[in-house]
């Protein structure tokens, strides 16, 4: 095994070696996928410092669970993500970041002004962009609230006063209309 991995390499040749637990493989994880799933974390954290840490946090885990990882399931990119983007809804739900809330009310303000304005994640750069065009309007809206500014299924309900039933509709609906587009079963 050479000591460095040069070029693109496939994500199913990547899970290979870092379930063989080869450090040089999850080096390259990080170089080549550490921006994208950051990008997801700040605009659910929105503090930088926090971001940095959950994305520690999600690389430590991901080498720790990469033995869970099943490429029948999916691609290596969305298991990550999802996992990635649950440590940081898990980490926005903390006590510890509700106790900052709690006792800084300015910084809460600013939080929920910032959370309301945030710009959309270049998502383009994670490929799913010409894929969430092909969604309605009410798909697109609950899939970019719920998966890239890391709202809840009731967060959503309540925020757009849409019904709960039909914001899990939608979803649903907007993840089977993906996956035809993505040709998925």
């Amino acid at each position: 095994m050479s000591t460095t991995l040069q070029g693109h390499m496939d994500q199913s040749e990547l899970a290979v070696l870092l379930k063989d637990r080869n450090k040089i493989a999850m080096k390259y994880l990080y170089e080549n996928y550490s921006a994208s799933l950051y990008g997801v974390v700040v605009r659910i954290v929105v503090d930088e410092k926090v971001a940095e840490e959950v994305l520690q946090d999600a690389f430590l885990k991901i080498w720790e669970k990469i033995a869970n990882y099943d490429a029948q399931k999916g691609r290596l990119f969305t298991w990550m993500l999802n996992l990635t983007r649950n440590l940081a809804i898990d980490k926005l739900r903390s006590k510890e970041i509700k106790r900052v809330q709690k006792t800084d009310e300015l910084n809460n303000n600013v939080y929920n002004i910032e959370r309301n304005n945030l710009v959309h994640q270049n998502i383009d750069t994670i490929g799913v962009e010409k894929f969430l065009d092909k969604l309605r309007e009410e798909e697109r809206l609950v899939i970019d609230l719920i998966y890239f500014k890391g709202y809840t299924q009731s967060e959503v309900s309540e925020e757009k006063n849409i019904p709960l039933g039909t914001v899990k509709t939608r979803l649903r609906m907007a993840l089977i209309n993906l996956r035809k587009a993505l040709g998925v079963r």
